[in-house]
């Protein structure tokens, strides 16, 4: 299968990469390089490597692809609020444009990773894929719109896919710590505090990096008519935790780390558990490799060895809102790219 990628530089590209190349797969990787800074092992190399905008992708440059995976996007919740018209033209229009691109160039599947963030304040327990959709960011809402936009191109030459991915956490060779578990993990290790900036109660789904890349490979893999134009939530249903549980994990394995509770956010509004079943009918085959436990375990491992500090903490190389920031000229002019 021949697979283009699109941010296979971010923070589950490189997984990406490594196991659709393990298994044999042609592979193209698009990205700008906007968090490199992030980068702390070595990554296994696509065939090709395209340095451009998702924004500036041609026809062209999909031709001959069977799958198009398109995980390119302002990642999270801050940095969409943070420049909300920047994020809809990366995260909706360039991703509508790309999946109407793929189309055109004959492209047979187009796997979107989406985020099960679009459930935000969630109205009930245990959100399947026909749960209301309740976005609270323009992220979110970016989500939204490109499901809806792509959902309608599909026919029989043309499969869409939309991956609502859990919250990600663990280890990758392009680091970050703005994600709930990393950040206590990473926290707790650099200064002993596990720091809480909401009450602790919210739910949140949260589903390892790696994990997240087996699902893309698991779903590009399966029968077309297995996943044709589903919306899939990817996760587990064991691996719902609230943000105090999560804390409380990062206490047993640093006893020695202290829980605090800064109230900087109050109630945090976002809150949903999410149902995986569906998930696990499409690929009977397919399991969780971890478990939140196993990935942390695995992380702090990795944090002790290389001597995470408060410096790095603290520091922008591993925050993504600090280098898109830092990084802002290489967005905003996306035909200069």
């Amino acid at each position: 299968m021949r697979v283009f990628v699109t941010g296979h530089q971010g923070f589950i590209g490189p997984h990406l990469i490594e196991i659709l190349k393990s298994k044999g797969h042609f592979v193209t990787g698009c990205d700008i390089n906007l968090f490199g800074d992030c980068k702390i092992s070595e990554v296994v190399k696509p065939d090709i490597e395209l340095e451009k905008d998702i924004r500036n992708v041609t026809v062209e440059d999909l031709y001959g692809y069977d799958c198009v995976m398109h995980l390119a996007a302002i990642s999270n919740d801050p940095m969409g609020n943070f420049d909300p018209e920047l994020t809809y033209s990366i995260n909706k229009e360039g991703s509508i444009n790309i999946g109407a691109l793929a189309k055109k160039a004959g492209v047979k599947k187009f796997l979107f990773s989406s985020s099960c963030s679009i459930y935000g304040k969630g109205e009930s327990l245990d959100l399947d894929e026909n749960a209301s959709f309740n976005p609270l960011t323009a992220y979110a809402i970016s989500k939204i719109e490109t499901e809806k936009a792509v959902s309608n191109m599909a026919d029989e030459n043309f499969c869409p896919v939309f991956l609502r991915n859990s919250t990600a956490y663990g280890y990758s060779p392009m680091f970050r710590i703005d994600l709930v578990v990393n950040n206590f993990l990473a926290c707790a290790v650099a200064k002993g505090d596990i720091k809480i900036m909401s009450d602790g109660e919210p739910w949140r789904p949260l589903v390892h990096c790696r994990d997240i890349a087996r699902a893309f490979v698991a779903v590009a893999e399966a029968p077309t008519e297995t996943v044709f134009n589903k919306a899939i939530n990817i996760g587990g249903n064991k691996e719902n935790y609230q943000v105090k549980e999560v804390a409380k994990f990062v206490q047993d394995l640093m006893p020695e780390a202290n829980i605090v509770f800064t109230g900087e956010v109050g109630n945090d509004p976002r809150d949903y558990r999410v149902n995986f079943d569906l998930l696990y009918k499409l690929l009977p085959g397919f399991e969780l490799e971890y478990t939140l436990k196993k990935g942390m375990s695995e992380l702090y491992g990795y944090l002790k060895k290389s001597n995470f500090s408060a410096k790095d903490f603290d520091g922008d190389r591993f925050v993504r809102m600090k280098l898109l920031k830092n990084n802002l000229h290489k967005i905003t002019t996306p035909d200069e790219v």
